[in-house]
């Protein structure tokens, strides 16, 4: 990654870079990363800063770890030290829907040149390498399910909702491609004015940095058409709600692990394993995947967000689905039950992590959910603080994470729990619709 490059070469690259991006027009860079309550949050430089804030970062102060939703901090957030935001290169765009602007990804480090331990994207790095040493990779990619308020009426998934917003539509779709990002699909979803987007899978890594991206343009790309767009869990009491399924597959020399095997619906034994650590850490990792405390109005059986602790073969109603695909190749498993409240960073690196656990242990898959699994599996936790003593208890979880990534994400879903504690559902809602 061009962030753990030497300070000089990051330099150097970031004067070309600036020389080329301002003569297309770019007058600013946007760094951004995401906080422990899934809020995403950026620093900017002129673009002629680029050299330096990709040599020697900007600032950005560790209290940020301790940020809640509504910009409140939890107990224990402190207002001394600083951080270094360094922008990594390799995922830098220009973007198409905001004249004048790109955007990358940043990681943060210490003054020092330190991995900053509270770092939630390089604690995905850490754990896409830690697979990599396996002779293993995953590719990756997340599902961005979105409402935009003032929404065409008409039969979810149906025809006149497409017509309704076609110019929108194909507006987002060429601010995409400009970006260089394959788009797989577009739908319109089951709640009134809720689309899907897909795009094509990559690492770990990037497939959070893409899933980030895709969600800013969609931001951008709704304001030019007086559209407000909203990642909340929930929008509406009792409605649907956004998720943000991830899909992954594992991956060894270039074959892909999810077919050809022994295992359950051709499963090789390792993809089977680290499936079965997933499993294992899913209430746990619920913590990280649906974080906030409208997730839990949003994960309830009858509504495909998969809150159920099973498995099952194109099971829309499993936690996890297994995809055979009609291409083996894209043999993949989804994980239904994460939102888009959550840190793409965090949910991808604990799921790898759970996943690490299970090839460790080589775990095997329970008996396969065939039917609906209301009353005939575990229920995963139905509340955020359940969530939050399942990730208490993971020795793995707090292993990979590190201590103190590990404690502020549970200190801050604490201080959500306690904000929220005597908020109705229509409060909650309110609260969170635009935050995401």
């Amino acid at each position: 990654m061009s962030t753990a490059k030497p300070r000089t070469e990051r330099a150097a690259e970031a004067r070309v870079i600036a020389t080329r991006i301002e003569a297309e027009g770019v007058d600013g860079v946007i760094v951004g990363w995401v906080d422990n309550a899934g809020v995403t949050r950026v620093k900017t430089v002129p673009v002629r800063a680029l050299e330096a804030a990709a040599q020697w970062g900007v600032g950005a102060a560790p209290c940020f770890d301790a940020f809640l939703v509504d910009d409140s901090l939890a107990p224990g957030g402190s207002p001394v030290g600083d951080l270094r935001l360094v922008p990594d290169l390799a995922g830098l765009h220009r973007l198409a829907a905001q004249p004048g602007w790109a955007w990358a990804p940043g990681d943060r480090y210490t003054q020092h040149g330190e991995p900053h331990s509270g770092c939630q994207r390089q604690f995905a790095r850490r754990t896409a390498e830690a697979l990599a040493e396996r002779g293993l990779a995953v590719l990756a990619g997340i599902e961005v399910e979105w409402i935009v308020d003032g929404g065409e009426s008409g039969p979810a998934y149906g025809m006149r909702r497409l017509i309704g917003h076609s110019d929108y539509l194909r507006d987002l779709l060429r601010a995409l491609r400009e970006q260089q990002l394959t788009v797989l699909q577009l739908h319109p979803e089951y709640t009134e004015g809720q689309f899907e987007l897909s795009v094509a899978p990559a690492g770990p890594v990037a497939a959070a940095d893409a899933a980030l991206l895709v969600r800013q343009t969609v931001q951008a790309v709704s304001l030019r058409h007086g559209l407000h767009a909203s990642f909340a869990p929930v929008t509406e009491p009792g409605g649907v709600g956004n998720g943000g399924h991830l899909h992954l597959s594992l991956w060894r020399d270039g074959h892909n692990l999810g077919h050809g095997g022994s295992g359950p619906h051709g499963l090789t034994r390792e993809a089977e394993a680290f499936l079965a650590g997933v499993l294992a850490e899913l209430p746990a990792l619920l913590a990280l995947g649906a974080p906030s405390v409208a997730s839990y109005l949003r994960l309830v059986p009858g509504r495909w967000s998969g809150p159920h602790r099973c498995w099952g073969l194109e099971n829309r109603e499993a936690a996890l689905r297994l995809i055979t695909g009609s291409v083996p190749e894209q043999a993949n498993a989804e994980i239904k039950c994460f939102d888009a409240a959550a840190n793409p960073y965090l949910a991808i690196g604990g799921v790898l992590a759970a996943g690490l656990a299970g090839l460790g242990r080589a775990l095997h898959l329970p008996a396969e959910t065939t039917g609906d699994p209301d009353g005939a599996a575990e229920r995963l936790p139905d509340s955020l603080d359940r969530a939050v003593d399942a990730l208490r208890k993971s020795e793995v979880l707090r292993d990979a994470m590190g201590e103190q990534l590990w404690r502020s994400v549970i200190d801050v879903r604490e201080a959500e729990i306690a904000r929220f504690a005597d908020r109705t559902p229509e409060q909650i809602v309110e609260a969170v619709r635009y935050r995401y």
